[in-house]
């Protein structure tokens, strides 16, 4: 059986390049994590339906987006 050479340069290059990616996805999202829990809690402390915020009574416009 042949035996594997060694890790080339840019294989771990590449490999690390995953890595940080991996890493930076990560607290990307416990950081929009930490962001929703914090506007959660602001409206709960505001007493304000999250779902009524913005609408005023009579016709409304249409929502883009």
């Amino acid at each position: 059986m042949a035996r594997r050479g060694p890790m080339t340069q840019t294989k771990r290059k590449r490999e690390q390049a995953k890595q940080e990616k991996r890493k930076a996805k990560a607290e990307r999202r416990a950081l929009r994590k930490e962001q929703k829990a914090r506007r959660a809690e602001q409206l709960q402390d505001s007493g304000e339906d999250p779902d009524l915020i913005g609408i005023r009574s009579g016709p409304q416009r249409p929502r883009i987006g």
